[in-house]
């Protein structure tokens, strides 16, 4: 087994990339290769198994209501292994519905209950309005250390975290996971779950590294140091997502 490479598996990519969550995969690809590390992509469809242990990342995107109801099954069925995966410390990133599914259950508004995988703490009803915009945290990943996270919502979901599950980070401008807690995402270990989509690594080198490395971590045995990027691009697209959250009023 190659210790200079990471292994990730992205599920359901033809029907769940509804903001170009895809692109993701793109920039932890060319962050991986600037830094001499190998990126062993492996897409994850309907009817196929996971392997615990095979993957070092494992990712899901966003897709609207038919795309979710469309996979929701199937991933149930994969739902023992990816569990078993991310207590074994593999690193698991999910975005928008993938975040949803990744939970215990979503309701829609008719009360009809989509079955979630149970990685991350939480469950998930329809609202009435949409949350839509652009959005800004406060994150600290690493204990004392704060980061602003910059994305893009866009969810009638409201998600609700147990008592004493942490998410990722406080919402500074935007709504976040139900537009009253003021918190948005979820952490457990190694996995994550947030509405942030699309552009989301783009516009956060930061984050998309600690992505990285906590992939290598499962693959090393232990968090690696990654060589310093020139992000001058990078750090100025999120200063212009982050204008543009605050210039929503603040905390909505």
């Amino acid at each position: 087994m190659s210790r200079n490479k990471v292994v990730v598996g992205h599920l359901y990519p033809d029907y769940l990339n509804i903001y170009a969550d895809r692109g993701n995969m793109a920039v932890l690809e060319r962050r991986a290769a600037w830094r001499g590390i190998g990126f062993d992509y492996r897409a994850i469809g309907m009817g196929d198994g996971i392997v615990p242990g095979e993957h070092d990342l494992l990712y899901v995107g966003g897709g609207q209501d038919r795309e979710q109801a469309l996979v929701a099954l199937d991933l149930v069925g994969k739902g023992e292994a990816i569990r078993e995966a991310a207590e074994a410390g593999t690193a698991v990133l999910a975005v928008c519905g993938g975040y949803q599914l990744l939970g215990r259950f979503y309701r829609d508004r008719a009360g009809v209950e989509l079955p979630g995988v149970g990685v991350l703490p939480l469950h998930t009803v329809a609202g009435e309005g949409r949350m839509i915009g652009d959005v800004l945290l406060e994150c600290e990943l690493v204990r004392g250390e704060r980061r602003p996270l910059a994305g893009f919502e866009n969810h009638a979901g409201r998600t609700i975290l147990d008592d004493g599950a942490e998410p990722l980070g406080r919402v500074v401008a935007g709504f976040g996971n139900d537009g009253r807690s003021g918190h948005e995402g979820c952490r457990v270990g190694r996995a994550v779950g947030t509405y942030l989509h699309g552009p989301l690594l783009p516009r956060n080198a930061w984050f998309a590294d600690w992505i990285l490395a906590q992939a290598l971590a499962h693959r090393l045995g232990e968090p690696p140091q990654l060589e310093s990027l020139p992000d001058d691009l990078e750090e100025s697209a999120q200063r212009v997502s982050a204008a543009r959250a605050r210039a929503r009023g603040g905390r909505r």
